[in-house]
């Protein structure tokens, strides 16, 4: 059996103003109605004799990573939580602690959740090729078929053969990215792949080549998920083990130094989005280059990307541009100069700002909140709960706040008191008073919070209960 690991704990930040720390790239509708994780999983339905999947994400994530996989079906055997991030090699380590001691055996198909592969048949007919080589302990990696002498991607050399019948090549180096002259020679030779960063293996076997060359990884790793802790439906890693492990890739820690890794040659329309010109390539296009998602107009522009998510964009006499709009960012960039787009991530990080970190919409697992606007002393949010949900029963020590109904139905509960409320209906929470937001109906339940008081930040709040565990 063939079991998914999906690695979800990247952050994306070459797609902002999109993607953001707590709402990245994997978890967004990029390419496609579906989001890029939902889309990762659905292409294993091409695969045979596919078992329940784990899922190794952000601590931070775990709430929309579960509701995603709801609204997919998928399976989750297990949603593993980071409680830092530690790079692919222990995330890949913990899933294959987990499957040497409940499915032994079984093979570990390794995937980033923020790729996209467009031919799935093709894609499950190089899983079933590297299957008896993973089943007899290699470890398998599939090198993607170059088509361009792309210098943003690290290469995979196989070694030569010219009498090599099979599809599976042994891996003689991974290369680092390398300059266009370099790309042109790897690509003419027909012995270099890109590097997907995708793996199959036996747990066992993956585990014993990490013991051999990096033991204080494995450690901490064990210690990790030894003293890992149920919450709800996840798994939540031992922080203090976890932070002691060494950040490493798997290439770094195991793949460069096993003399049992492989290639499998992977055709499939594959491509890692890591940059905003990466969704122009693989996108359709209209008749002047463009790729136009939302309310875009355009007179006299030619190739560019174009993405508006809140308001009209109107684009006049522009050329092989990237424009992103989102409700409270805009950004212009070159198409070629848009693996800068992270410099301007630094910038703002510098300046303590929050847009590397949340849209002007936050996910929460009850729903959502979306500031519309704030002054000095008060700021004004359009709440969203979900149908029976509930937000903690919680209270603040220095702003007060006014909920007015827009529409479904509302329980409020106000230190003894609980009070249905209506469309149209409103109710006041003094400072310091214990309060609760419930949805008791079967419809989303919409409000307006003012908020009123001399610090209105997202910290002022005294959890004192609540059904998600973020006591």
């Amino acid at each position: 059996m063939i079991i998914p690991v999906i690695l979800s704990g990247g952050a994306g930040t070459r797609l902002w103003p999109l993607s953001r720390a707590m709402y990245p790239k994997q978890l967004l509708p990029l390419f496609g109605e579906r989001t890029m994780l939902q889309d990762t999983v659905l292409r294993l339905s091409t695969v045979e004799d596919v078992g329940p999947l784990i899922c190794v994400c952000n601590d931070e994530h775990r709430f929309l990573v579960a509701e995603q996989l709801r609204e997919i079906d998928a399976e989750a055997g297990s949603i593993v939580l980071e409680p830092c991030g530690r790079n692919t090699a222990p995330a890949v380590a913990i899933a294959a602690l987990l499957l040497s001691a409940s499915r032994p055996g079984s093979l570990m198909l390794v995937m980033p959740a923020d790729h996209v592969v467009l031919d799935r048949k093709a894609f499950a007919e190089s899983i079933e090729s590297g299957k008896r080589s993973a089943e007899a302990g290699k470890l398998v990696t599939f090198g993607i078929v170059p088509v361009t002498p792309e210098t943003g991607y690290g290469y995979i050399r196989v070694e030569h053969d010219a009498d090599h019948a099979s599809d599976v090549r042994p891996i003689a180096e991974f290369v680092e990215k390398p300059t266009l002259e370099k790309a042109e020679s790897y690509l003419a030779s027909g012995d270099y792949f890109w590097n997907s960063g995708m793996f199959l293996f036996r747990p066992e076997a993956f585990l014993a080549e990490l013991e051999a060359a990096q033991p204080e990884m494995l450690a901490s790793c064990r210690s990790a998920l030894q003293h890992a802790k149920r919450d709800l439906d996840f798994l939540r890693l031992d922080r203090e083990s976890f932070e002691a492990c060494p950040s490493n890739s798997i290439d770094y820690a195991v793949m460069e130094k096993t003399a049992n890794g492989v290639v499998v040659p992977l055709d499939a329309g594959w491509n890692d989005v890591g940059a905003w010109s990466a969704l122009w390539d693989v996108q359709d296009r209209d008749d002047d280059g463009n790729v136009k998602r939302g309310d875009v107009l355009v007179h006299g522009v030619r190739n560019c990307y174009l993405h508006a998510t809140s308001r009209l964009v109107a684009v006049v006499g522009v050329d092989d541009h990237v424009i992103v709009e989102t409700a409270d960012a805009v950004l212009v960039a070159s198409k070629e100069r848009v693996q800068e787009v992270k410099a301007i991530v630094e910038q703002l990080k510098m300046q303590d700002r929050e847009e590397p970190l949340i849209h002007r919409r936050v996910y929460r697992p009850w729903g959502s909140y979306e500031t519309v606007d704030q002054g000095e002393r008060f700021k004004v949010k359009r709440i969203t709960v979900k149908p029976g949900a509930a937000l903690s029963l919680q209270k603040h020590n220095h702003r007060a706040e006014h909920w007015i109904v827009v529409t479904g139905s509302a329980l409020v509960t106000v230190e003894a008191n609980r009070v249905p409320l209506a469309e149209n209906q409103s109710i006041y929470i003094p400072v310091g008073a214990c309060h609760r937001l419930e949805n008791p109906g079967e419809v989303p339940l919409e409000l307006i919070e003012v908020q009123s008081g001399g610090y209105l930040g997202e910290d002022d709040i005294v959890r004192l209960e609540d059904n998600y565990g973020r006591l």
